[in-house]
């Protein structure tokens, strides 16, 4: 099973979207199996977003993930890194695809509802971030039969 990072950002908080947002994931049969809130302090933000920190727009980024705290989650199944990222849809929110979290709740580019990890290998390193091992739960299969097809597992 592939697991990804989710965070749901500033602007989930401040609008009152974080139950509609998970329900979502939940809904499309992923598992969460690992979920906290937290603030993000500068050596976080700075780590989490390293590739941008040399951007004129890195300062007002920094600022709008301290707002609020965010709420991290781990989510698990087949090829989520993917399926998260369709179900994101594009960065800007103006242009994301109606149907689409950011295409339905956002019309930004940087208040644009959640981060995604954008590859199996960035998840496990932002996992690791926001994550210690013991904070990420094994429970068992649940619903699994009614997910996916055997078939579609044993590959």
């Amino acid at each position: 099973m592939e697991r990804t990072l989710v965070l749901l950002k500033p602007s989930v908080i401040k609008r009152g979207l974080i139950g509609e947002i998970i329900t979502r994931f939940e809904r499309k049969g992923l598992r969460i199996i690992a979920m906290k809130m937290l603030w993000m302090n500068d050596q976080l933000v700075e780590e989490h977003y390293s590739h941008l920190k040399d951007k004129p727009f890195f300062p007002n980024l920094k600022a709008s993930m301290q707002a609020t705290p965010v709420v991290a989650m781990c989510i698990e199944g087949l090829e989520v890194v993917r399926v998260v990222r369709a179900m994101a849809g594009v960065t800007n929110g103006r242009n994301a695809a109606i149907g689409t979290i950011r295409g339905d709740y956002s019309m930004s580019n940087q208040q644009n509802i959640v981060h995604a990890s954008d590859g199996v290998y960035a998840a496990g390193e932002e996992i690791a971030r926001f994550f210690k091992p013991e904070e990420v739960f094994e429970f068992g299969d649940l619903n699994f039969n009614a997910l996916y097809a055997v078939d579609e597992v044993e590959a």
